[in-house]
């Protein structure tokens, strides 16, 4: 399932990322959005998720969100 399809306030672990783009996968690997670590989907916007990753919250677009696999 990925991250878009997630319940809001419920805790998953991330499975993979789903990218080609290194550039892409390196930024997420410098907020902490790798295999084995937790992830919380905070609220739904129209076009944005809010997630809980470590002790910070993100915004993140729906296109990244579908990358991540929890």
């Amino acid at each position: 399932m990925t991250l878009n399809q997630a319940q809001e306030s419920t805790q998953y672990t991330i499975r993979e990322l789903c990218t080609q783009d290194d550039e892409l996968n390196a930024f997420l690997f410098s907020l902490g959005c790798y295999s084995g670590e937790p992830i919380t989907v905070v609220s739904r916007r129209k076009s944005t998720c809010v997630v809980a990753l470590k002790d910070s919250r993100y915004c993140i677009d729906r296109q990244l969100a579908d990358a991540i696999i929890v």
